[in-house]
């Protein structure tokens, strides 16, 4: 059996590689806390957003990501109306985890033509995804660079990027601290593949297997191109709930990109331990199969079915759930904060040890 990294390698995507390149940017960032106005700082590189102090109490949360690859699944389908959506979902999820409540985002759309078909579908996005979120679209720009942008349909490539900004009481900051051995671990549902694995998940369908991206799969009750597709699920409303009840949220982590080793930068000397999984989504039981993609792999490049993770005190664990579910969002109990491993994740139904963003088996 292939290793993570051959198989995501093959794929386009060397992991390895990206983690030893970004080095230098991340030393480079980091020389810059040092400058004047960088006194600011609460959190900076490394967790979901930043925090900068605006004095008062006052935080300002920052994110910044990209739809990804999933923008050449969306060209394959000649569908554009939901891309917008995920680039909303991405960056707020992201704000979320910080305690902050999303105010609005900016965008970054870099097209090979501007087609109004194409910017409409896109705008529709945007709108829709504001809405789930309850946020403003404020501002944005549009390039025009043929000679950059080169897709899956011509004409019609774009890539797309989004910022969010977010407020928060900086005396109420989650980012780990808090957390204690015995703490439970809520999973919110994912919607699907959501931004993240779109390559790995393109390789297979398209390159190995050579389908189309309008196959038909009865697994999906839909076709390939439409399953991934669907939008990245935006979690402001159970989290915002979560915030302004008696819970005590004691870490907020978004899975998206490395999935349930994400629970990893919670800002903590503390280990997690998954005791139980919700059932993989068709869509990942489809690409592990025919892909043969070893369990390693696929948690860490896939959700496998769960979007997003509260850590909050055992006895509140069930509340939590509650107002999750009062969304319509399935949520569940997925194990618990230890003292011991330190700085590892445990996913007990599967042997994995999860450590230094890889999965191996530890039986």
């Amino acid at each position: 059996m292939a290793s993570d990294d051959d198989l995501y390698a093959k794929a386009g995507v060397d992991t390895t590689r990206a983690e030893k390149a970004l080095d230098p940017l991340l030393r480079r960032a980091r020389e810059t806390l040092r400058l004047p106005g960088a006194g600011a700082v609460v959190l900076g590189p490394g967790f979901f957003a930043a925090v900068l102090d605006l004095g008062g109490n006052l935080g300002l949360a920052l994110s910044t990501d990209n739809v990804g690859t999933k923008v050449l699944v969306a060209q394959m389908m000649g569908k554009y109306d939901t891309v917008g959506i995920d680039c909303v979902a991405i960056n707020v999820n992201d704000v979320l985890c910080v305690g902050a409540r999303a105010l609005a985002m900016v965008d970054y759309l870099a097209v090979a033509q501007a087609r109004s078909d194409l910017l409409d579908q896109i705008a529709a996005g945007f709108a829709e995804g504001c809405k789930r979120a309850e946020i403003a679209l404020v501002g944005g720009e549009l390039a025009q660079v043929p000679d950059i942008i080169v897709g899956e349909r011509p004409g019609y490539a774009f890539d797309l990027s989004g910022s969010c900004v977010g407020a928060l009481d900086l005396r109420r900051m989650i980012a780990g601290k808090d957390a204690q051995p015995g703490d439970a671990i809520i999973g919110l549902a994912s919607s699907g593949i959501h931004s993240n694995g779109l390559s790995l998940a393109r390789h297979i369908f398209f390159k190995e297997q050579g389908w189309k991206a309008d196959r038909h799969l009865d697994e999906f009750g839909r076709t390939v191109g439409e399953e991934l597709l669907e939008p990245t699920a935006v979690y402001a409303r159970e989290v915002s709930d979560l915030l302004a009840s008696r819970i005590h949220v004691h870490g907020l982590a978004h899975i998206s990109g490395d999935g349930l080793l994400n629970l990893l930068r919670l800002q903590n000397d503390l280990g997690y331990i998954i005791e139980q999984l919700p059932p993989a989504p068709p869509l990942f039981q489809v690409i592990q199969r025919l892909g043969k993609v070893p369990d390693e792999e696929m948690f860490r490049i896939f959700n496998m079915g769960v979007g997003f993770c509260v850590v909050v005190p055992a006895e509140e664990s069930e509340g939590a759930i509650s107002i999750c579910k009062s969304h319509g969002r399935e949520a569940f109990a997925l194990g618990r904060v230890v003292s011991e491993p330190k700085g590892a994740i445990l996913i007990e139904p599967l042997g994995l040890k999860g450590q230094d963003n890889r999965f191996q088996k530890f039986r």
